[in-house]
């Protein structure tokens, strides 16, 4: 199994952290958020890992080339676009890499290794959203609409609370199939006069809409985070404690 890591982007809403250096690579508890993902993956068995790089990207191959995580490969491609395009460029310039069955996840989504094998051992649709719920949402929240049969109804962070019963955590699964679907999505929407300022789960709120293609995986209960604001920092320095005090990280 492949991951594709979206980590171009820099980050700008947690200067003076990021003047320099891409979030992926915050340092929480000992390990960047990077080596976290690389260990997550590798941990559920993962084999290849797929960086899409931007800001700094010198400083992320660096990173690569000094850890050591057995078990697990990985590579980078460079996104020219990264300052001028939202993160549906960055799936663009790793098309190529959506051959067959990958993963997909956000450069800023910190998991425990459960929830990547939760998602690879998801049911059968050709395209699967993780999903988690709580008491409320707010409006930085990728909201999520699902209906009763698991499918996939909309995404986005606008969506009525009203609907909502979820949030995408950014990291999805795709099969073959799956994977051509939306590489082609991807294509169709970078020609329009919007396309760079599109997120790249829109073209999955696309997709869905469309055909009901789409599925989910619940991972409530189990343990993310996200790297978005000042305060996240911390909050994720105490989780990656707290997992490897418990001997999970």
């Amino acid at each position: 199994m492949k991951a594709i890591i979206l980590s171009a982007g820099q980050g700008k809403r947690l200067m003076p952290l990021t003047e320099d250096r891409p979030k992926c690579l915050i340092e929480l508890s000992g390990r960047s958020l990077l080596e976290w993902q690389i260990r997550g993956l590798a941990a559920a068995g993962v084999t290849d890992a797929v960086i899409v790089t931007g800001f700094r990207a010198d400083r992320v191959e660096a990173a690569l080339a000094a850890m050591d995580v057995p078990g697990i490969r990985t590579r980078t491609l460079y996104n020219p676009f990264y300052a001028l395009a939202d993160n549906t460029a960055s799936c663009w310039v790793a098309r190529a890499e959506m051959d067959g069955p990958f993963l997909i996840l956000n450069g800023d989504t910190l998991f425990e290794p459960e929830i990547a094998r939760r998602l690879l051992s998801a049911g059968g649709a050709a395209i699967t959203v993780t999903i988690d719920a709580k008491d409320g949402y707010d409006a930085d929240d990728m909201k999520v609409c699902v209906g009763a049969d698991g499918r996939l109804s909309q995404i986005g962070k606008t969506l009525p609370l009203e609907i909502v019963n979820g949030e995408s955590i950014g990291f999805l699964r795709f099969t073959a199939e799956g994977g051509q679907r939306f590489a082609a999505e991807v294509e169709r929407t970078l020609r329009t006069p919007e396309g760079l300022r599109r997120w790249y789960l829109s073209v999955i709120d696309a997709i869905a809409k469309a055909d009901g293609s789409v599925g989910t995986c619940s991972i409530q209960g189990l343990e993310w985070g996200e790297m978005d604001f000042p305060d996240d920092v911390a909050r994720n320095r105490e989780l990656t404690a707290g997992w490897l005090a418990r001997g999970s990280g």
